[in-house]
């Protein structure tokens, strides 16, 4: 449960206590496949957010690669919500809150997150701190809340407003790397996608069509008889992208449909072979969370192989390394895609008619 706090008055003091209530009296995850693991998950889990802690700078950054952008401190800051700690109490609420005021402090008066190293361009660490921010709105102090909910709309308006930009027909509906890019690419428009959906669930006042456009550019991106997703066409890194398209039908309303199925069939094929992939962890958060989204025998394999893989290759710091974007991306990243059947936050949530026997 997360109150709707759009627009900005809405009781803003009740809603942070009862997504605090809400949030310590959750229920233990009911997944039977994480049932099996979860002996070794959790205390994996916990190692993983102590080295986060740990490493993280006094005014919210971290080091290695894009530590300083807004767009690491909110993938730290969703591995600690994922696991159910929370910025009011707890044993995590000054990382967390680091995390939340770094974002807020980076915020440029067109609404855009931007510091530091962030890559080929803002817009990829922009959907991820929009996506953070919708997902911790409720969980915070007052003052923090008043601060989200001055910052979230000008986030969300730009968003909106870079999707709108004049583009080709094979463009439209996504984003790229810069607000004003006339091109698009599957990678940023999912993280977009999730951060438009996010807010509406809490409310926001984000249009129908934009999901739908969104979706529509997704959709023509994926290749009708092997169900893979690519990057710019339909099959470039369509093994750690697969599951970024499954996830994003999945929540936006294609739930068993014959291409999330096709997408998940793409996915049991090849994800045997994501190690030592480019974009290995990335692909393999992308592909937990869709093959969770759609239940059934999808979701059993995919967990049982991924908790055999990855729990091994876990650093006694509490690190997994990530050749795309070094220890804080790879454990933040391996962090989310462990903690999905707790379903702490709102993408995390499941049609609760997925038959987990499937």
């Amino acid at each position: 449960m997360k109150a709707v706090l759009f627009p900005s008055i809405f009781l803003r003091g009740v809603a942070v206590a009862v997504a605090g209530l809400c949030h310590a009296a959750a229920q233990e995850p009911a997944d039977p496949v994480f049932a099996q693991w979860r002996d070794k998950v959790d205390p994996a889990v916990e190692q993983a957010l102590e080295y986060l802690a740990r490493v993280q700078a006094e005014d919210g950054s971290f080091p290695e690669s894009y530590g300083d952008s807004t767009g690491i401190p909110a993938l730290v800051g969703m591995a600690f919500l994922s696991k159910g700690h929370l910025p009011t109490e707890g044993p995590y609420t000054e990382p967390l809150n680091r995390c939340i005021d770094f974002v807020l402090e980076n915020q440029r008066e067109s609404g855009l997150f931007e510091r530091g190293n962030a890559g080929s361009g803002p817009m990829y660490a922009h959907n991820i701190s929009t996506l953070f921010l919708s997902e911790v709105s409720g969980m915070v102090d007052p003052g923090r809340q008043e601060k989200i909910a001055v910052a979230l709309p000008k986030a969300l308006k730009l968003i909106l407003k870079a999707q709108a930009v004049e583009k080709d027909e094979r463009h439209q509906g996504g984003w790229r790397y810069h607000p004003g890019s006339r091109d698009s690419d599957t990678s940023c428009s999912g993280w977009a996608l999730m951060a438009l959906r996010s807010a509406k669930l809490n409310g926001a006042a984000v249009p129908d069509q934009a999901i739908a456009d969104a979706v529509a550019y997704l959709s023509r991106h994926q290749d009708e008889k092997a169900g893979c997703f690519g990057y710019m066409d339909r099959h470039d890194h369509a093994r750690s992208l697969t599951g970024m398209g499954l996830l994003c039908l999945e929540l936006c309303g294609r739930h068993g449909t014959p291409e999330t199925v096709k997408a998940a069939d793409y996915v049991t094929r090849t994800f045997r072979d994501l190690p030592g992939d480019q974009f290995e962890f990335y692909g393999n958060y992308y592909n937990a969370q869709g093959m969770f989204q759609i239940g059934g025998r999808y979701w059993t394999e995919y967990a049982n192989w991924m908790y055999e893989t990855y729990l091994k290759k876990q650093s006694e710091d509490g690190s997994w390394n990530s050749r795309e974007a070094g220890r804080i991306y790879g454990t933040s990243m391996m962090v989310l895609a462990f903690t999905v059947p707790y379903r702490q936050l709102p993408i995390y949530q499941r049609d609760e008619t997925v038959d987990e026997t499937d």
